[in-house]
C-alpha cells in the first residue's frame, strides 16, 4: 500500500500574509487595550466607585478587555 505525504509548506506570500494578520491582530487588540485605559481614565473617582471600580483596576479591566486575561 501506498501513501502520500499531503503536508504542504506554505509559500512565501502565504507566510508573509499570515504574519501580517497577526501584526494586525496584535495592533487591534492594543488598541482596544489603549481605548479602555484612556476611557476609564477620563472618569472621576466618584464615576469610577459607582461602576466598582478603584483607579488601581484600570490596567488589569483593559488587560482583561483587549487579551481576555
Amino acid at each position: 500500500m501506498a501513501y502520500t505525504n499531503t503536508n504542504v509548506a506554505p509559500s512565501l506570500t502565504q507566510r508573509f500574509a499570515g504574519l501580517r494578520k497577526q501584526i494586525a491582530d496584535a495592533a487591534a487588540k492594543r488598541r482596544v487595550y489603549r481605548n479602555t485605559v484612556n476611557e476609564l481614565s477620563a472618569l472621576t473617582n466618584r464615576e469610577l466607585a459607582d461602576l466598582g471600580i478603584s483607579r488601581s483596576m484600570i490596567r488589569s479591566i483593559a488587560t482583561e478587555a483587549a487579551y481576555g486575561n
